[in-house]
């Protein structure tokens, strides 16, 4: 390795001494000093410039707050901020009415009678003792007295599949998926609020009937992610069965899907977004996504934003590129945002691209001819795929930066914390199904709870499940 980026004055090195210092020593320094500084790079690295999630970063990282000035005023409610109360609900929503009238007057002590026609009204809002509601199926032996056999009821398809309801498996499914409570705590939850004794074995078996129920819906939002014609896409690491894994995520402005495998390649990334390539999908550099079109391929500027700042962290001009890349990204996300609050017009924001472009484009060829290796080489793999930093100029819609993705697999991530992944091939295929369901049903405005009740009573019955993509026909049988 080569010591051209070592200076000797900085080591305490005369140069004298260093001219006298044996070229195999000073190639050894050299290679130590780049070690060194990698190293001390890497000790540096937090959310804010590299890819590392902010759960990652240590308690003692100040985080910091940018795009908005201190205001210098104290916190919470100004004077002459309108306040904020509960709204009353309307009498037909009221379970019951207490009327409260005072009986004497308190100035002279006389009777009072009467009604006020507009008297005072507090709410208060309360829950009942919850009792589950139990149904006994009776199934009866009858004797034939005719040729003396007997014959024996049927329970209904429905209702023979489980002990446990649509609406208690529908619970649980909301308590694991949703809120991300362990079998036992999901056990101890039945008991506590609905009074229901349920074994673990038995919330594992309402997982299975819920993936099961969600198979179809899944294929269905599966489908329409290959063929949105804008989508985002990302991964974070997985565990199944003790093995590394992969949870995947595709959004688009009215799904998401989730995929959990057991790789990280193309090949995977290509399955869900379909052989297709006039769709527009937005990402992150890895690899995996090489294989798109640099025209209808968006890389995220936030991670942009994240490595120049780790450009800062090097020795040398890697610094004053980093410093320059920051403050002209930083202006461009600016600008952005105030064409999503409706500030500016899309006109008048393709008016400004050019000298976004001109700017980041010139300093990007100044951090390609620096000495820095891996400074360097980022900025030309940078020029080379140029085209994929601009894409949202291109086609209204589409976001700068793979924020949507990222906000959805947070959910996933948080759930592999406390769960540390899953333990079987079909536990995965409740994980992404459920979560498929539960982040598309935000989108569509759905009450998870009734839909995953109603995509279990039409399982069990044989039927066709709801539809989960309000835009699309339902399936036929």
């Amino acid at each position: 390795m080569s010591d051209a980026n070592l200076n000797p004055e900085e080591l305490g090195i005369s140069e004298v001494d260093w001219q006298q210092t044996p070229a195999s020593v000073r190639a050894v320094l050299g290679a130590l000093h780049q070690r060194l500084a990698k190293l001390e790079e890497q000790l540096q690295l937090n959310s804010d410039n590299s890819s590392q999630p902010p759960a990652s970063d240590k308690p003692r990282h100040p985080r910091e707050k940018k795009g908005k000035l201190p205001s210098g005023k104290k916190r919470g409610g100004q004077p002459g901020h309108k306040g904020q109360s509960r709204p009353l609900v309307p009498p037909e929503g009221v379970s019951e009415f207490r009327v409260y009238k005072p009986e004497n007057c308190c100035h002279c002590g006389a009777a009072l009678n009467g009604t006020d026609p507009e008297p005072s009204r507090w709410q208060v809002i309360d829950l009942p003792a919850i009792e589950p509601v139990v149904i006994e199926h009776q199934v009866h032996r009858l004797h034939c007295r005719c040729c003396g056999k007997t014959t024996r009821g049927q329970l209904p398809a429905e209702v023979a599949c489980s002990q446990f309801g649509s609406g208690v498996t529908a619970v649980v499914g909301l308590l694991i998926g949703q809120e991300r409570l362990s079998k036992r705590q999901v056990q101890r939850v039945l008991k506590t609020l609905f009074g229901i004794k349920m074994a673990v074995g038995s919330v594992v078996a309402r997982q299975q009937e819920i993936s099961a129920s969600l198979a179809e819906v899944y294929e269905t939002v599966q489908g329409h992610v290959q063929q949105a014609a804008n989508r985002n896409i990302d991964e974070t690491p997985w565990r199944e069965g003790w093995q590394r894994a992969w949870l995947w995520s595709v959004t688009t402005p009215a799904a998401t899907l989730f995929r959990v495998a057991d790789k990280r390649d193309a090949a995977v990334a290509q399955e869900l977004l379909g052989a297709s390539t006039d769709k527009v999908s937005t990402s992150d550099r890895f690899t995996a996504y090489n294989w798109l079109d640099d025209e209808r391929h968006q890389t995220c500027w936030a991670h942009l934003l994240r490595t120049w700042r780790r450009f800062q962290l090097r020795d040398g001009p890697s610094v004053q590129v980093g410093g320059m890349l920051e403050i002209h990204t930083d202006y461009l996300l600016h600008r952005w945002r105030e064409l999503q609050r409706g500030h500016l017009s899309w006109i008048d924001f393709l008016a400004e691209v050019p000298q976004h472009q001109r700017a980041i484009h010139h300093w990007l060829e100044v951090g390609a001819r620096l000495d820095h290796t891996t400074t360097a080489a980022t900025c030309r793999r940078l020029l080379r795929h140029q085209p994929m930093l601009w894409t949202f100029t291109r086609y209204e819609g589409v976001a700068p930066t793979n924020n949507a993705v990222e906000r959805a697999l947070r959910h996933g991530v948080i759930w592999r914390k406390l769960c540390y992944g899953t333990a079987s091939e079909r536990g995965s295929r409740f994980v992404e199904r459920l979560l498929t369901v539960i982040a598309t049903s935000h989108r569509q405005g759905h009450d998870v709870l009734n839909f995953l009740s109603a995509a279990l009573q039409a399982s069990r019955h044989g039927e066709v499940g709801p539809p989960l993509l309000l835009d699309l026909p339902l399936p036929t049988d």
